[in-house]
């Protein structure tokens, strides 16, 4: 999965090359959600497992096995069901929660091995091994995979390199090539033993190629890691731009891209999610986008961040044309940039007001929180009601400690409604074992079910 790709380094340092050869290292969590599944149910380890998208709608998770049969990655579910069940393929719903969950676990043990990290995605950062040269780099990532993996049962693969673009790669080949072992580190080849390996990769396998821009690439000319990287800088740079430039240096050995320790404040915050049928009364709307401005207000306080507007879209469904079509926008501005997920609901729902029609099957709802500044450095103003501003920071402090304790949803708004028969569907989800009480494993003395797998509400 790609996140973030940070420049800190200026144009002369392009110019003229990199001062330091700090080696940094790619850990990548092998199928991630199909690995969380299989952490709590051992019995899938071997068999062919997909995970699906929001309301069970893709396949965006195969295992190795899975692969083989010849699953394709995206392929709707309503297509893939009927082979994937000839084929005996287990098929479980995405369960966000407990893939956050052990997200979180497996950056907190690589964080043990080097005081430089960076989360890349949910499923892979990057470690800064400045002052590990002495060591033998190969066995120190064969003592990361084997710590996590002991630690939190998931598999990982680790590519070790010069610039991050070429640890990208590393780990790529990790995983492609068994001889590895899932540690690869391109500072053990010679130049031309890299280049055979380069000569073998895609040039679309680069990190910060996109499918465009790969049919450009192949057009000119360019068909492999190899070819990217004996192609011309300023060529690349012209055609395409400085940050392509940037990774044909880094291809090259010269770092350009360095880590970035410290999560920037997002410039807006988004939360929006597919129904799990159509919605057409304004009562489970308000709920939804109510709900959704909940979780929005939760990480924009988790950020430090204030929020001078936000935006409210509705929409129908796009891929069924011959019911009628609708879908509107509208920005609500706040009286002054605040957190407070009161405040902002009520922001929210005066935008849906807005841009309700009746008559429609809605499919989609969300919100955008923009306009945002830092909390602590926000200028102030002599309308400000300090002891107010105290209250609600105390009260929005308590429903966060209280749901990052006890689970999301455990202290909200009425306005969010109970029911909530709009949610997404997922009727495959298997049982969140690290977040939810209710759903902890429960040890049996007997009986025909699997003893630690039982989530029965009534066994002993």
């Amino acid at each position: 999965m790609l996140g973030r790709r940070h420049v800190l380094h200026p144009q002369a340092r392009l110019e003229r090359g990199s001062t330091r050869m700090q080696p940094f290292a790619l850990v990548d969590c092998n199928n991630f959600y199909v690995s969380c599944e299989r952490v709590f149910n051992p019995r899938l380890e071997g068999k062919p497992v997909v995970v699906l998208s929001n309301n069970d709608g893709c396949i965006v998770a195969r295992s190795n096995e899975a692969k083989a049969l010849g699953i394709r990655m995206a392929a709707p579910w309503y297509q893939a069901e009927k082979e994937a069940r000839r084929q005996g393929i287990a098929c479980f719903s995405s369960n966000y929660a407990l893939y956050a969950d052990m997200s979180a676990r497996v950056m907190t043990v690589l964080g043990q091995f080097s005081p430089h990290q960076e989360i890349y995605s949910i499923d892979e950062c990057y470690l800064g091994f400045a002052g590990f040269e002495s060591r033998d780099l190969v066995a120190y990532g064969q003592e990361i995979r084997h710590r996590v993996k002991q630690w939190t049962g998931i598999p990982v693969g680790i590519g070790i390199a010069s610039t991050k673009t070429l640890a990208k790669l590393a780990n790529h080949t990790a995983k492609k090539q068994e001889r590895f072992a899932g540690v690869c580190d391109f500072g053990r080849f010679s130049s031309r033993d890299l280049d055979a390996l380069l000569e073998g990769i895609a040039v679309i396998e680069v990190w910060g190629v996109g499918r465009k821009t790969h049919l450009r690439l192949q057009k000119m000319g360019i068909h492999t890691a190899l070819d990217l990287k004996r192609s011309d800088r300023r060529q690349i740079r012209a055609q395409f731009s400085v940050m392509l430039e940037r990774t044909v240096a880094e291809l090259n050995g010269l770092s350009c891209i360095d880590l970035e320790e410290a999560d920037p404040a997002k410039q807006q915050i988004i939360s929006s999610r597919s129904f799990g049928r159509p919605v057409c009364c304004l009562q489970d709307l308000s709920e939804a986008v109510s709900s959704y401005t909940l979780r929005a207000a939760e990480k924009l306080r988790a950020q430090g961040s204030v929020a001078s507007s936000i935006g409210v879209y509705i929409l129908t469904n796009p891929f069924k044309p011959e019911t009628p079509q609708y879908q509107k926008t509208f920005v609500v501005p706040l009286a002054k940039p605040g957190d407070d997920a009161r405040v902002l609901v009520q922001a929210a729902l005066k935008g849906l007001g807005h841009v309700y029609r009746e008559g429609f099957q809605y499919k989609k709802a969300g919100i955008v929180l923009m306009g945002l500044e830092r909390k602590s450095t926000r200028p102030r103003t002599l309308f400000d009601d300090p002891v107010s501003e105290a209250r609600s920071t105390r009260l929005m402090h308590l429903m966060d400690t209280i749901n990052a304790r006890m689970g999301q949803g455990t202290l909200t708004l009425a306005a969010s409604g109970t029911h909530k028969t709009w949610r997404m569907r997922r009727g495959r989800k298997s049982p969140d074992y690290t977040t939810c009480w209710e759903e902890l494993p429960r040890v049996l003395a007997g009986g025909p079910r699997h003893p630690l797998f039982d989530t029965r509400k009534d066994s002993p």
